[in-house]
């Protein structure tokens, strides 16, 4: 079982990538939120979910382990696979989904694609002591991340996809001020990119 990754990104896709470890490409499956974590160039690193199916072998890579005990977590609930649980994290931050979770907030849930009432309803019940028992590290006293951050890791994640620090530093300014922080990373580097083509 393959369960972490060093090596140079060498191809970047919607929610897929490849990595060069030693001379030999892995393509992992990644979310939205771990695609625009990672760095333009270099070496980097992940921690990867191996999945094992009757004709193939997945490799599900994220740059955060709290993300990947989540994606891990959230196989265990009925009627939700792989490809699913890396919407969902795609779709929400993992601060957001412990929240959304523990308050038993369905209609944050719903908004994510792919998501409806009876899945959601599923994920809080299986769910809800699971991480309950994990804590929820990095919120602040209202449950959601400090507003500082999240700006911080949307300019980190739009310079790390190419764009100036300064270009990167408007862009999340005019989200921010425009929507304001009741968002998770994933829909805020969505609107920044939208502004950014503009």
């Amino acid at each position: 079982m393959i369960a972490s990754l060093r090596g140079k990104i060498i191809h970047r896709g919607i929610n897929r990538l490849i990595m060069d470890v030693g001379g030999v490409g892995y393509e992992l499956a990644v979310s939205l939120s771990t695609l625009g974590s990672l760095p333009a160039d270099g070496e980097t690193f992940l921690h990867v979910h191996t999945a094992l199916r009757e004709n193939a072998l997945e490799l599900y890579g994220f740059a955060d382990p709290a993300e990947k005990t989540l994606f891990e977590m959230l196989l265990t609930v009925t009627g939700i696979g792989p490809r699913t649980s890396l919407i969902i994290l795609s779709g929400v931050s993992p601060d957001g989904f412990r929240e959304a979770v523990i308050k038993g907030d369905l209609h944050k849930l719903t908004s994510i694609p792919g998501i409806g009432k009876k899945s959601a309803e599923r994920i809080v019940v299986e769910l809800k002591e699971k991480i309950r028992k994990l804590g929820m590290p990095g919120l602040g006293a209202a449950g959601r991340p400090a507003a500082s951050s999240l700006e911080d890791d949307l300019v980190s994640s739009l310079v790390n996809l190419g764009y100036k620090d300064r270009v990167a530093a408007m862009a999340a300014g005019k989200v921010l001020k425009g929507n304001g922080n009741d968002m998770d990373l994933a829909q805020a580097v969505r609107l920044a990119l939208k502004e950014l083509v503009k």
